[in-house]
């Protein structure tokens, strides 16, 4: 549990001090500020002295002969601060002060006078909530991977990024390949690539993350490969950087790693919610399969390594179970032969997903809904079609 700042807010001294006291003896904040005087009104300089503590948790001490300067002081620095936990501290057999203080903004009411473990357990209830927001938000990354030198994974990344951009929004598209082909498949002319965000990579945020970006018309937003053929030499940790800030903007990042096999598809793989390893049903794309799977899972929980078969034909006397045990891999998807097809939608730069009442088409959309079918929104959305019914 990381450490909190606490900012402690108290008319009396001996109770400022108290707390001070109590909270450090919890070991799992510290008091980076105190406060005498509550707040009167927004431009009060108690509020401009709280803000600059950045404080990831405000205790008010609410008096019980006066509590309307508490109260107002949790009210000022709620409107002020609305992402910082604010803790009230009063006295429990005043039931409307309660109230007032939870409608005012505390996010707890913690009993006066109080102890370190009441402190102490309302700090872990904050931790496990503030843990399990940034688990729902973080986005999830599916890389893709060829099993062999031109089994469609280009194909595969864009059509499913697509996908998931069309039916949940917020997707990323992420181009490693040596060489980029993800922009000739959406018909896009980058200004930027891959390479321009790494070297800004010290001071990279949303926003200029954002500007590096190619927006697609469905509004999927590639971050474009290279046009020439490099070796990447930044190291992994950089990509590390890259790849979390990616995850911390979008719902989705779909990652092209093409035939790249290196140790930073390896980390992408380790990053990712499901790898998706590409390749056709003939003896010699499987082989590869097994051999790509054995590398990637060396690092990695190997469950999460699936196959898709592309360009998927039956083949007498040679099953789907065939396959996954020629790769090592279970399957994920068939993506139907439509060579033609394929070949037109790449030349056109209007990609698969778009010719909607495709049967290849449709088979992207269902690799999309099988690979989100466990995300907590889709679920209630599926739940509650279901119900209408």
């Amino acid at each position: 549990m990381a450490e909190l700042s606490v900012v402690v807010v108290a008319h009396d001294g001996e109770q400022r001090a108290l707390l001070q006291v109590l909270v450090d003896g919890t070991s799992v904040a510290r008091t980076v500020h105190s406060c005498s005087n509550f707040p009167l009104a927004a431009s009060d300089p108690v509020v401009r002295r709280v803000q600059s503590a950045k404080p990831d948790v405000v205790l008010v001490d609410i008096p019980a002969d006066a509590p309307i300067p508490a109260l107002r002081a949790i009210e000022l620095l709620h409107q002020a601060m609305p992402e910082t936990a604010l803790f009230a501290i009063g006295s429990l057999s005043q039931p409307q002060v309660i109230v007032s203080a939870m409608r005012a903004g505390a996010r707890e009411f913690i009993e006066r006078p109080t102890t370190t473990t009441a402190l102490l357990e309302a700090f872990v209830r904050l931790s496990t909530a503030q843990r399990k927001r940034q688990e729902e938000v973080r986005g999830k990354i599916f890389t893709v991977v060829n099993a062999k030198g031109g089994s469609g994974s280009t194909t595969v990344a864009v059509n499913l990024a697509l996908a998931l951009q069309a039916s949940l929004g917020n997707t990323a598209l992420v181009d490693l390949a040596p060489l980029g082909h993800c922009a000739l498949h959406l018909n896009l002319k980058p200004v930027f690539t891959v390479a321009d965000a790494m070297r800004n990579l010290h001071r990279l945020d949303s926003s200029l993350l954002e500007s590096f970006m190619t927006r697609h018309d469905g509004g999927l937003q590639l971050l474009a490969g290279p046009n020439t053929p490099v070796a990447s030499e930044a190291p992994n940790t950089e990509y590390a950087k890259l790849l979390d800030l990616l995850m911390g903007h979008f719902r989705h990042v779909v990652v092209d790693a093409s035939t790249r096999m290196d140790s930073t598809t390896r980390l992408a793989t380790t990053l990712s919610q499901t790898v998706l390893m590409v390749a056709h049903a003939d003896v010699a794309s499987l082989w590869s399969a097994a051999r790509v799977q054995q590398y990637l899972s060396e690092n990695s929980n190997p469950e999460k390594i699936q196959l898709v078969l592309n360009r998927f034909r039956k083949i007498p006397g040679f099953s789907e179970a065939d396959a996954e045990a020629a790769a090592g891999a279970k399957l994920a998807a068939k993506i139907p032969n439509q060579y033609f097809a394929v070949s037109h939608a790449i030349d056109k730069g209007i990609p698969l997903v778009q010719q909607t009442h495709s049967e290849i088409a449709r088979a992207f959309t269902g690799l999309a809904a099988r690979l989100t079918e466990n995300e907590l929104d889709v679920k209630r959305k599926a739940w509650s079609l279901f119900k209408s019914g």
